[in-house]
């Protein structure tokens, strides 16, 4: 029984494997020398409102570090 299992599931993972191909297989795809010049200009765009260029303002950053609890 444990074989039949085995060899059922290594089928379902070959079959999600197949449509998986035949999906990237069906992509239309664009050469990277035409949409780097899309992408440039996109970052251009919006690079004022980039928090990786601009920086988080301190008051609404939720990663800044909390106060700690000191013991005495």
């Amino acid at each position: 029984m444990s074989g039949k299992t085995c060899s059922s599931n290594s089928m379902v993972q070959t079959q999600k494997l197949v449509d998986q191909l035949r999906v990237e297989a069906s992509m239309e795809r664009i050469k990277i020398s035409l949409t780097a010049g899309d992408l440039v200009q996109y970052c251009q765009d919006h690079r004022r409102s980039d928090p990786l260029l601009t920086g988080i303002a301190a008051s609404s950053n939720p990663f800044k570090d909390k106060k700690t609890c000191v013991l005495l």
